[in-house]
């Protein structure tokens, strides 16, 4: 019996008549008799109710005839990823998250990952995807396993090397290797792709009663007078059973509330409709029949407003009425996608609430109430022919518009529910810079299409043109992503820019990599550039230069080409820790000596410089600040101190034509300006734009600066000038590292001490690509 001559199925609903059968569990039947159960059926025209089949790792290899409504047929690959996941549960939710799981299954040798190993997040590198041993008899298969080389910070974090006690599976250092089934790992991007296992598993589901659950219409008596409402949540309170209710109306007769009552006053029913009426929104169904999965609605309980985001339509067990599952905004559901034991989808706990679809209206923060062509879901906009003419080009926003134009409050791009990564990213690339518009009219696929004309119609444009873009715009543009199948999360949970930045850049436009690296004679692609340091650096107060220039010569990096765009993130362990307390913004990185082609000068006499020296450039005699890089006669002065005679220079590439032609005196350097800085704390994201030649012109962006109202309001953006921050840049470094941060004026201490990420740009290479 081979594996390719066998059926393969996961159990997606509980047996009936064999209980030790758990959902999630595998099992297979070989092909041959599959396909004499069919034949069967053709003959006699029935369809057959069971299957006989064999259950993966039980101790009696027994056929069991399971029921076919209870079974789900798998592929191969998709099998042995599967077995590979020890637990019944987190492989039944793996199964059920399918863009979460084609995501992870489109990985290979090679792809920077995120893996979780003894509760921690690790990043790293695929070394290897395969099997930990043959198959054990009878079984055809076994399970599929990803070897994986921890990288960075992370190195020497495992718990063991990548072997295992048959064959070397991969090489690696110590404690650098770790092996793990396909529910423990992530791209880095999308990352993020669905919530941490433990939150998803149904045994941390709500606990729920075997009477009364979430949704449930119930009847209540206080003061023997019945009332009625809907059924929140079943708690557990001093070992009683309590029930927290929305209710119609509450003691006072007054409409809406809540109650937390016992569960033995409480039954399930409903009292007759001219009685009390049943919704609490009596608007009529007919006016949203067009709602649909990720459609964003609010929903009208006794405590108030819940807005959040369909994600499930259909009817529920035991219950007549189309219902929907929504994934709220805020932890005031009560689960995570289950309902009576049964998962409908995946969303981190306490934020799944199931209602009736009569219930959900469109999110009114977003449409005019009165306005029915406004009520429509997005989705109806997404999917609108983009055939029509192009908008005009808007060119970025000069300094000599900031002030009329992008100046105040509800100015910028307004937040909306964690989106202020997404908000500061594309402020920062679009405002006042054109580094990145090519990708705005770059050709790309059909399905991509609408992304792209989003971004640039519903985005960009309106912020240069009027300098504001509503939060429905980004909105929309994240249910895009969305809906596409890159992140299930895009519309509700807080992710990294680069994240974001690199979906749309790689993965939906398919613009080249705007980095091309040169190491060990072979070029690396990639869209930007996490700064690693050695733990033996010397920098204390270092500027942008320094970092990127000890981080290329401790990784063995140069530039194989100029880059039209340079987006650099600073050596951040996560969002909290960070290796400096201050990082001096260098308003230009002269990348001249980064590049691995071209001529170059000696430092000491500015003659062509034919040597450079790894030792020297760790020397404290030298300059912390650039490579160290000699013509013959200095580097033979230089090697000349007793200190330095065990240094090991080595030989640099000189162009053909250059050698003998001493000072190169039109030597052009080449240098890329900085534009803009995103920065963080406490998970917010704002923005830093640098937008004319002079150091005083900055302006400040944070996307939710200030909020009207509560739950149902709404964020407001702010843009202001932040000259103050050229009094720093301006600063020697023994003046700054004495500067206090909080005694920094206005916003300046964000920009010094909370850098997350920089953008370069080349004035030159943007005008080519």
């Amino acid at each position: 019996m081979t594996s390719t001559n066998c059926r393969y199925f996961i159990v997606t609903k509980k047996p009936r008549n064999f209980k030790s059968v758990n959902v999630g569990c595998l099992c297979y039947m070989t092909s041959h008799k599959y396909n004499a159960q069919q034949q069967q059926q053709q003959e006699t025209t029935k369809h057959p109710k069971t299957l006989s089949v064999l259950v993966f790792g039980t101790r009696a290899h027994l056929e069991k005839d399971l029921e076919v409504s209870c079974l789900e047929e798998l592929n191969l690959e998709d099998a042995r990823l599967l077995l590979g996941v020890s637990e019944d549960a987190e492989r039944l939710r793996m199964f059920y998250d399918q863009p979460a799981f084609q995501a992870v299954r489109s990985v290979t040798v090679g792809s920077a990952v995120t893996v979780e190993e003894d509760g921690k997040i690790l990043r790293g590198i695929v070394r290897y995807i395969g099997k930990l041993s043959e198959p054990e008899y009878p079984y055809p298969i076994s399970g599929t396993y990803y070897g994986i080389e921890l990288l960075g910070p992370d190195r020497g974090k495992a718990s063991r090397k990548g072997t295992n006690p048959c064959r070397t599976l991969f090489q690696c250092d110590k404690d650098c290797g770790v092996l793990a089934p396909i529910s423990r790992i992530q791209p880095v991007v999308p990352s993020s792709l669905s919530p941490p296992s433990t939150e998803l598993s149904r045994a941390h589901s709500e606990p729920q009663t075997d009477e009364l659950f979430p949704g449930d219409r119930v009847i209540y008596f206080i003061d023997d007078k019945g009332r009625s409402g809907m059924v929140v949540e079943v708690q557990q309170q001093e070992g009683k059973q309590i029930v927290r209710i929305s209710t119609d109306t509450d003691e006072s007769g007054r409409r809406g509330g809540e109650v937390l009552v016992p569960l033995e006053i409480v039954s399930k029913g409903e009292f007759p409709e001219e009685a009390e009426g049943i919704d609490m929104d009596p608007t009529p169904a007919e006016n949203y029949t067009h709602l649909d999965v990720n459609s964003m609605v609010e929903v009208t309980l006794g405590a108030g407003n819940l807005y959040g985001i369909i994600r499930w339509i259909g009817k529920l067990p035991e219950r007549e009425e189309i219902m929907a599952g929504l994934e709220l905004e805020e932890d005031r559901g009560v689960s995570d996608g289950t309902f009576k034991g049964v998962r409908f989808f995946v969303c981190p706990n306490k934020r799944a609430l199931f209602v009736k679809l009569t219930s959900c209206h469109p999110d009114s923060r977003f449409h005019g109430s009165s306005d029915k062509e406004t009520s429509k879901s997005f989705y109806t906009e997404m999917e609108e022919d983009f055939s029509g003419e192009n908008p005009d080009v808007v060119p970025p926003i000069s300094t000599e518009q900031i002030d009329h134009l992008l100046i105040g409050r509800m100015k910028g791009i307004q937040g909306h529910c964690n989106s202020c990564y997404m908000d500061a990213a594309l402020f920062s690339l679009f405002s006042c810079s054109s580094a990145m518009d090519s990708m705005l009219f770059k050709t790309t696929t059909s399905q991509d299409a609408p992304i792209q004309k989003t971004l640039l119609r519903d985005i960009v444009v309106p912020l240069r043109s009027k300098g504001f873009v509503e939060c429905q715009h980004v909105m929309k543009l994240r249910q895009l992503l969305q809906k596409h199948g890159y992140s299930r999360s895009f519309t509700t949970e807080e992710k990294d820019p680069e994240e974001f930045l690199i979906v749309v850049m790689h993965h939906i436009l398919a613009l080249d990599p705007l980095l091309k690296l040169s190491a060990a004679g072979k070029v690396q692609e990639s869209y930007c550039y996490q700064i690693f340091l050695d733990q033996n650096h010397c920098l204390v107060l270092p500027t942008v230069q320094q970092l990127l220039e000890h981080s290329f010569h401790s990784a063995g990096l140069r530039l194989a080409e100029v880059p039209s765009c340079l987006i650099l993130q600073m050596p951040r362990f996560g969002k909290k820790f960070k290796m400096f307390d201050k990082i001096i913004p260098s308003l230009e990185l002269d990348i001249t000596d980064l590049l691995s082609e071209g001529p170059q000068q000696c430092i000491m006499c500015g003659n062509l410089a034919v040597e450079e020296c790894a030792d020297c450039f760790k020397d404290p005699t030298f300059s912390l600040t650039g490579f160290k890089i000699f013509c013959k006669k200095c580097s033979a002065q230089v090697h000349s101190h007793p200190k330095r005679r065990s240094h090991q220079p080595t030989a640099l590439e000189i162009p053909k034509g250059y050698m003998g032609r001493g000072i190169p005196h039109t030597l052009t350097r080449d240098r890329l300006e900085l534009f803009a800085v995103l920065c963080i704390e406490t998970s917010h994201y704002v923005s830093f734009v640098k937008h004319g030649p002079k150091s005083h012109d900055w302006i400040f962006f944070d996307s939710m600066a200030d909020r009207q109202g509560e739950t149902d309001g709404f964020n407001i953006p702010e843009v202001h000038a932040c000259p103050e921050v050229a009094i720093y840049l301006e600063m020697s470094p023994a003046e700054l590292v004495n500067q206090a941060p909080r005694d920094m004026k206005g916003v300046a201490k964000r920009l010094f001490c909370d850098a997350y990420m920089y953008l370069y740009q080349s004035t030159s290479m943007c005008l080519y690509r």
